[in-house]
This record gives C-alpha cells, structure tokens and sequence, in this order.
C-alpha cells in the first residue's frame, strides 16, 4: 500500500476517534470508552513514527573511515539518501524528486572526486582500483537516471535501494581499507 494511502487511513481513523470521543464526552465527562480513545489517539503516531520510516538510514559510529571530513561527507550523503528516500516514500511531486535525486548525486560525485584527490596526494596504493569502484557506480547511477526519466516514481524505489546498500558496503569495505595508510600520514 502507498504511503499516502496509509496517510489517509491513518488520518481517517484518527478523525474518527476524534468524533467518538466527543460524542463520549457528550454524554458524560466519566465516560471510560472516551478516555480509552484518548489513550488510543495519544499513541497513533508514536505508533506511525515507528512504521513510517523503515528505509531510513541512520549514521553509526562503525561506518566512521577515522578521517573527520570523509566521515561528514559520508553522514552529509546518508542525509540526502534519507531525503531521496522520503521524496520517494511520499510520493512527492516530480520536481522535488528530481530536485532530492540530482542533490545526493551531484554531492556524491563532489564528495569522490574529493576522496580520490586525498588518496592521490597521499600515494594511496590502490587509488586506482577506488577510482574504478566510483566511476561503476556513478554509470549505474546514470542508468538509474535514465530509467527515471523513462518510467518517473516507480523507478525510485529500485534506484533508493541500490544507493543504500551501495554506500553504506563502500564506507565499511573500500573507505575503511584506506584508513590506515592516511592515519599514518598524519590524516584523521
């Protein structure tokens, strides 16, 4: 089901409540089924929060490379990637879609093209199997675009998936392998 369509019902069931418990209310103040209801409304949207937000990505200690400007990169992309995700999980409209996707990948190819020159300038000794890694997924994203531009909203999910599984596998694998050649160059 659509998230607005959960939205909806949610939104529905909540005014419902609402009427119930005034109408309670109206009958009599000690009226337990209305303070019932209210507990029942009180929790709604702890209970939306939880299940609302499942493809959120959330920056832990253990994706950090050590290196404090990659790590804020890196907590700057998995905000964008949330941001993307949420323009797609509520189906907003095509422009701020666009506006989410062109965001995360115009930084991500700031952010790789800044990773790429600290390993050169550093002699990183597998700088080229990274660039390799990078120049990949910037083609996948391409093509990702493309099917954007090709089937619009519904291409979002495949490509939200693919980004947050990408990332947070490149930060623990490839970023952290370079780590310590750049700690022992004096780079944190």
């Amino acid at each position: 089901m659509e998230n607005r369509t959960k939205s909806f019902i949610y939104a529905a069931i909540i005014g419902l409540i609402i009427v119930a418990i005034f109408l309670g209310f109206l009958s009599s103040m000690a009226n337990p089924i209305s303070w019932i209801l209210i507990a029942v409304l009180v929790m709604i949207p702890i209970l939306y929060k939880k299940k609302s937000n499942p493809k959120q990505v959330e920056w832990r200690e253990e994706y950090s490379v050590g290196i404090a400007h990659i790590d804020d990169d890196h907590k700057k992309l998995i905000s964008l990637l949330n941001n993307f995700s949420i323009a797609y999980d509520y189906a907003m409209s095509e422009s701020f879609e666009k506006e989410a996707l062109n965001e995360l990948i115009s930084y991500t190819k700031y952010h790789f093209e800044r990773e790429e020159k600290m390993m050169e300038d550093n002699d990183y000794p597998d700088v080229i199997a990274h660039k390799a890694q990078h120049k990949v997924m910037i083609g996948q994203v391409e093509k990702f675009v493309q099917l954007y531009n090709d089937k619009g909203h519904d291409a979002l999910d495949e490509i939200a998936s693919f980004l947050s599984d990408w990332l947070i596998n490149h930060i623990n694998g490839t970023d952290k392998q370079y780590s310590e050649h750049l700690h022992n160059k004096g780079i944190y």
